[in-house]
């Protein structure tokens, strides 16, 4: 039970603080996306889309590894905090090189002089993170929670200050910069005061050698990841211009707000499965198909609901200018469900040490992503990159899934989708012949949902049981 409590204890906060995050960053997209026009906002996307595609130079698993091993062992921080800072380092110059070769490849002048300072935000972001997964592996997420909620309202107040002042799309990147050299200072001020880490200088190189081994899946793992799921925006630049991009993008930022909720989750549950790993197996199994149940119950709703909504969320959200989001919008939603519980499956793939069958995975995925892309694009534009999204992630869910189910335990996934589904088209026909106010409509079609569910007996007497220990014990405190 206090196991659970504290995974409870650190989901609720980050999840406030990812709410937070996620409502201001979606709103500085809404704004900017306003303000810039399709062109505009195209060109933010694509520098967002190639920074976040080659700023994985600048971490390459470091991170992930930084938790599970010093959550196992928190006496090794002192020797992964300096080790991992020094490396992210040399590896800042890797980042920043290989950002400025590729984009001089592709892009106008315009285009370049953005990428380059969101490249600058992106490794000082890659050091900030460092210090994250410290206070992960401490399960300290208030830290966190406060460092995120920070940097979206510095994100969000920039951006508002911009549009005030009429600044052109460059100055948005510097937004980001700044943004980012702030919450830096914060994050290595915490580690100092908190945990009494000084970051120092050590090099290591057995240590090293040592890490980058282990690493090494890990870094392909995000590699791969984050390639098949931001190289639709740069292909889609390339191929069919930035106006194209901006339309695709508005759609997928509404989707890709979506995924803090499995984000923040998997944050919260990662340390403790790789304990489980460890000490208790009956435990991690029981934790996975907990997980795995919650993930359908959160994402499908939100599939069924959006892809009803979707016209009236985009014309409130952009305006009629970005009327060519809808059906991308329609398509993009139902990669939620899927990727809720793909990232429960690589979170629990990650805490076993089968970081190399998760490498494989998503190796296969991205070259499928990107062959798709490459087809789909030039014949559909923006609506063949809003199919290879949702295609990718079900390749993605199909293998992790099997291999879940081999190395850990298998899911009667039926079992578990067969009530969610049944109280999904429910809500689903009450939005389809219900016609009010949009806020009112959604708040009534949750609450139909959630009866629904209880209606079925969703929920067995142990997680009842469970919500009200947990739910307790937040109140007490």
């Amino acid at each position: 039970m206090d196991t659970a409590r504290r995974i409870a204890k650190n989901t609720i906060l980050l999840l406030v603080s990812q709410i937070i995050v996620s409502i201001l960053f979606f709103l500085s997209m809404l704004y900017s996306a306003r303000y810039l026009g399709a062109t505009g906002f195209g060109i933010l996307s694509t520098a967002l889309a190639l920074t976040a595609i080659l700023g994985l130079f600048s971490d390459l698993g470091l991170n992930t590894l930084t938790t599970r091993e010093v959550s196992r062992n928190t006496s090794l921080a002192d020797k992964y905090l300096p080790n991992m800072l020094l490396m992210k380092l040399v590896l800042a110059f890797v980042t920043f090189g290989s950002i400025a070769l590729v984009s001089n490849l592709f892009y106008s002048q315009e285009v370049l002089h953005v990428v380059y300072i969101l490249s600058l935000s992106t490794i000082l972001d890659s050091f900030s993170s460092t210090f994250y997964s410290i206070f992960q592996a401490y399960e300290k997420m208030e830290y966190q929670a406060l460092g995120k909620a920070l940097g979206s309202f510095l994100l969000f107040a920039g951006t508002i200050i911009s549009i005030y002042y009429g600044l052109t799309v460059l100055a948005f990147a510097y937004v980001y910069f700044i943004t980012s050299l702030i919450i830096l200072v914060y994050t290595s001020i915490i580690c100092v005061q908190r945990f009494f880490l000084l970051p120092k200088i050590e090099v290591d190189l057995k240590f090293w050698k040592t890490i980058i081994m282990k690493a090494l899946p890990l870094s392909l793992v995000l590699i791969f990841g984050v390639v098949y799921f931001r190289i639709d925006m740069v292909l889609l630049s390339i191929i069919k211009g930035n106006a194209a991009t901006g339309i695709y993008s508005a759609a997928y930022r509404l989707m890709d707000f979506m995924t803090f909720v499995p984000v923040v989750f998997t944050t919260s549950i990662l340390p403790v499965m790789s304990k489980f790993y460890l000490s208790s197996k009956d435990s991690l199994k029981i934790s996975y198909k907990l997980s795995f149940k919650y993930m359908v119950i959160l994402g499908l709703p939100i599939a069924v609901g959006i892809t009803i909504l979707a016209k009236d969320i985009i014309l409130l959200i952009y305006t009629a200018d970005f009327e060519q989001s809808i059906f991308s919008l329609q398509i993009l939603i139902w990669t939620i469900p899927v990727l809720f519980l793909t990232y429960l499956l690589s979170t629990v793939i990650t805490s076993i040490n089968k970081q190399n069958v998760l490498c494989k995975v998503m190796f296969l995925s991205m070259l499928a992503n990107i062959v798709l892309n490459l087809t789909l694009i030039p014949l559909f534009s923006y609506l063949g990159s809003s199919l290879v999204t949702l295609i990718s992630e079900l390749i993605v869910f199909v293998l992790c899934f099997y291999y879940v189910s081999k190395f850990v335990c298998k899911i009667e996934i039926q079992n578990l989708i067969l009530k969610p589904a049944v109280a999904s088209v429910v809500m689903g026909l009450f939005l389809v012949y219900v016609h009010i106010n949009l806020f009112l409509t959604i708040l009534i079609a949750f609450c139909i949902y959630l009866v629904v569910l209880i209606i079925l007996k969703t929920f067995s007497k142990e997680e009842l049981v469970l919500f009200k220990n947990v739910l307790g014990k937040s109140n007490d405190k």
